[in-house]
């Protein structure tokens, strides 16, 4: 593979899954989560140019969806807190930590992503055997890591990543016992990318706050989770072996992905566009405003965008195609996955209310990643290589990752004295 062509197509995976997981800062949660997961695993295809893969694109990105929706019952909050201190112990074992849980995150949603890009006739996936067996991984890891053992990585909050993790080990036996390498090797990239970025996005943000710049370093630990976690998927995407398939998108085949992809935005809204943090957003920077009256609108509005971003999607991706006046090519899905990243900026707009004021400067910069985006994506080209699995060479860079994080470690607590929101995990 030409390697130019591949680090371009890496960038345009890294933005896109690093401007919605920014995004996805406003919002939080699973749903949140989801709704960034999808528009990443809509990037890879849209990078990939591959024709057989445009019929399972809505499969793909709820795909992703699913898998990096699933992490965001993680909590982390205490754990970003633990890597602000001044003990080389406990800022260590906040990046560590916060490497297992963006690993956690990467390893779900790539390889959901990936098992969806190998199913074919001759190699289906079993997905009611798969969820059961994920299922099962979650309580019992959870019982015998958090119940049994006690091994509490953020307490006194949730310990849900135990349960993430029970899913990842279910799922990595399915793999094994089903042959599916590459979905295995895209999920083990996509795992590698999303704990460092995390880790080094925290690092970022703890110089940030040293630095006095005035910034949301919390939106810039979010980029750097998404961005090296788009970078690891689509490398690991790139760099495996696809059987190609011959499935056609039928409007019946595509009707439940687009359900779900809908109401995920729908889910975001309803939990995210509550009066009263509008109204607390609005009176921060304007007193005098009538709060209440502009929290209502910015509500209605979101709200109606949503009818209309799921209306275009019904009629486009199912009706036109069950009247034969369309097919699922190209064109199609770089539109909807403009639509959907582009519906996911105006949610931030209008939640941070920064179309009244620049008190909130980066939410422009999502406006410049779709830019971006927009004259990057048309461009790129993705091509294959099959690398295989070579497990010595990763165990040397997960090694390597966590020599990484020791260096950070000693740079970041060598910077600063103590810092707001920081805990102790170590007395």
């Amino acid at each position: 593979m030409n390697n130019r062509q591949l680090l371009y197509a890496l960038l345009v995976a890294g933005i896109s899954l690093g401007t919605a997981w920014a995004i996805r800062g406003q919002f939080g949660h699973e749903q949140g989560a989801a709704w960034a997961g999808g528009i990443g695993g809509l990037s890879i295809v849209l990078i990939a140019k591959r024709k057989d893969w445009y019929a399972k694109a809505f499969q793909l990105a709820l795909a992703s969806a699913a898998g990096w929706g699933v992490g965001g019952i993680i909590s982390y909050g205490k754990v970003v807190g633990f890597a602000r201190g001044l003990e080389f112990g406990n800022v260590y074992y906040g990046l560590l930590m916060l490497g297992i849980i963006g690993g956690l995150f990467g390893l779900i949603g790539g390889g959901l992503f990936g098992l969806t890009l190998a199913s074919s006739r001759q190699k289906p996936v079993q997905w009611p055997q798969l969820i059961a067996e994920m299922t099962a991984g979650a309580i019992i890891f959870y019982y015998l890591l958090i119940e049994e053992l006690g091994w509490l990585m953020t307490p006194p909050r949730s310990e849900a990543w135990a349960a993430c993790f029970g899913m990842a080990v279910a799922m990595f036996w399915y793999m094994i016992r089903s042959r599916q390498y590459s979905a295995m090797r895209l999920a083990v990239f996509a795992g590698l990318g999303g704990g460092f970025g995390f880790a080094f996005g925290n690092f970022l943000q703890v110089m940030g706050s040293v630095s006095g710049i005035h910034f949301n370093f919390w939106n810039v630990m979010e980029y750097s989770i998404g961005f090296f976690g788009g970078v690891g998927m689509a490398y690991g995407t790139f760099t495996s072996e696809w059987e190609t398939t011959d499935e056609q998108a039928t409007p019946y085949s595509l009707l439940a992905p687009i359900i779900i992809l809908t109401l995920i935005p729908f889910i975001v809204w309803d939990q995210s566009f509550e009066t009263k943090r509008l109204v607390e957003t609005i009176q921060s920077f304007d007193p005098l405003a009538n709060a209440a009256r502009i929290a209502s609108g910015v509500q209605w509005v979101a709200l109606l965008l949503l009818f209309a971003f799921g209306a275009y999607t019904l009629f486009a991706y199912h009706f036109r195609l069950k009247n034969g006046r369309s097919e699922l090519g190209y064109d199609g899905i770089q539109v909807f996955f403009f639509l959907n990243l582009g519906l996911y900026t105006i949610y931030s707009l209008l939640i941070t209310c920064a179309f009244m004021s620049l008190y909130r400067i980066e939410q422009y910069l999502y406006i410049l990643n779709m830019v971006a985006l927009g004259f990057m994506m048309q461009k790129t080209q993705a091509s294959f290589s099959d690398r295989g699995l070579n497990i010595s060479r990763w165990a040397i860079n997960f090694v390597f990752i966590i020599a990484i994080f020791a260096i950070l470690t000693a740079v970041a607590i060598s910077t600063h004295g103590e810092l707001n929101g920081a805990n102790v995990r170590f007395e």
